[in-house]
This record gives C-alpha cells, structure tokens and sequence, in this order.
C-alpha cells in the first residue's frame, strides 16, 4: 500500500492487525468447537456434560459474532487457520477417548482453554478500541464475559473434578 499520508497507512496497518486478531480469534473458536465436541463425547458426568453441551451453543454464537465482525470488514475466515485447529482439536479428540483421568484432563485443559480465550479477548478489544471499532469492542466484551462464566463454573466444580479422578480406573 503506497498511501498518500502517513495517518492512512498508519490507520490501515491498525485495520490490518484488527483483521487479523479478529480472524485469529475465530479460528480459536473453531479449534474449541473441535475440543468440546472430545470433551462431550468423553465426560460421563451426565451435568458436566450438560455443561460441555451448553458451553458447545455460546461458542457458536461467539464465532457467530467473529465472523460477521470479519465479514464489516470485508474479510473471511482464514482456512489454513481454521484447518491447523480443526487438526489440533481431532488429534486431542483421539487423545481424550484412550486416556485415562478423562474429568481431570478435561477439567485442566478447559480451564487453561478458557483464560487463553479470555487474554485473546482483552488483546482483540483494545485493538478494537484503537482502530475506532466498537462494535468489535463490544463483541470482544461479551465474548470475554461468556469465557469467564465458564471458567468460573470450571473452578467451583475442581473438587467435584477430584472425586471423579480418584475413582477413575
């Protein structure tokens, strides 16, 4: 881009980084769908998965939001991103069905998921603010806010977690 003062091409390196984070944070979402379908097809605790199964519907709807933020700013979701997280998410799928101590590593790795979720919408809502997108803003807000409603869910049950690893086989 060659542009005519340096505050457009500023401004346009800003929309460049917003797309991106955008795009990013959506493919993040696409790679937990993946992990909360291992997630929900290994728990048996019928209310944890009930849980899972909930949490499953919210990322929808959060990558729901990402992509029509993407499609304001006249972009697509990255396939080779969503592609390498598809491929993470199938290979732990495959982990998580062999493996023993299922609720622990579930519980564990969800937690971990989750406050990673919650630091990409910080990062995705601040660099929203500097590009002037509120609307991004605002999605980031309410995204952030559904992850640490999860996580919160995650740390009340961590003793209940505990029980179903000591008397896992």
């Amino acid at each position: 881009m060659a542009p005519s003062a340096k505050g457009e091409r500023v401004g346009a390196e800003v929309e460049e980084k917003l797309v991106k984070h955008i795009d990013e944070a959506y493919a993040m979402e696409q790679n937990v769908l993946r992990m909360l379908d291992g997630m929900i097809s290994s728990t048996e605790d019928a209310e944890m998965r009930r849980e899972l199964e909930q949490h499953k519907r919210v990322t929808e709807q959060q990558a729901e939001r990402l992509e029509k933020r993407l499609e304001a700013h006249d972009a697509a979701p990255s396939v080779i991103k969503e592609a390498g997280g598809m491929l993470g998410a199938l290979m732990k799928g495959a982990v998580d069905v062999a493996r023993s101590d299922k609720a622990g590593r579930n519980a564990r790795d969800g937690f971990a998921t989750e406050h990673m979720e919650i630091a990409s919408y910080e990062l995705l809502e601040r660099v929203a603010n500097r590009a002037g997108d509120s609307e991004t803003a605002a999605v980031a807000r309410q995204n952030r806010k559904e992850e640490r409603e999860m996580a919160r869910k995650i740390s009340a049950n961590w003793d209940r977690v505990v029980e179903s690893t000591l008397s896992d086989k």
